[in-house]
């Protein structure tokens, strides 16, 4: 299947289940193990491999570890009872101008781990009365729980690794 969605073409209803929470959470707990899965066989020289324009399987892991302090600060954000989420950068600049090719992909993988890792943690020290409080997504322009932000975390780190997977069928 060749389908391929852009990041900033989707569209998300944020009125996911509060207990379905510690499910989302265990999702992104599995984030840095499912990369190391898909690439623990992978011939290395595939990964800094470019097809047209797009960022090749080490740009797409670089990313995930470029934009993971933001989930922080947005969950932060949140909690603090701010009204509006902390505004990024979205034309990629840091991924873009990162040079993640040049780099071993230990350089990336363990990193992300170790930040995904603290969010992970500080999502279960989350209370339930805090799960359902939000703040204004700034290019959704709409309200999103705590739940909802891990949600909207878990479906980024997904869409990157179905182009990783993408990527690997070119390959084969």
């Amino acid at each position: 299947m060749e389908l391929k969605q852009k990041w900033f073409d989707r569209k998300f209803s944020f009125d996911i289940e509060v207990k379905t929470f510690p499910l989302i959470v265990e999702r992104l707990r599995g984030t840095p193990a499912r990369i190391d899965d898909r690439l623990r066989r992978l011939n290395p020289e595939f990964l800094t491999k470019r097809i047209s324009d797009e960022w090749t399987i080490q740009e797409n892991i670089g990313h995930l570890f470029d934009v993971e302090n933001i989930w922080k600060v947005r969950l932060e954000d949140i909690l603090e009872g701010k009204e509006f989420l902390t505004e990024v950068d979205l034309t990629n600049k840091i991924t873009d101008d990162a040079d993640h090719n040049e780099k071993d992909v230990s350089e990336l993988l363990i990193p992300f781990q170790i930040r995904r890792n603290r969010l992970v943690e500080k999502l279960e020290l989350v209370s339930d009365g805090q799960i359902e409080m939000s703040a204004l997504h700034p290019r959704l322009k709409t309200p999103i729980r705590i739940i909802d932000l891990a949600f909207f975390v878990a479906e980024h780190d997904d869409h990157h690794l179905a182009l990783v997977t993408r990527l690997l069928k070119r390959f084969k």
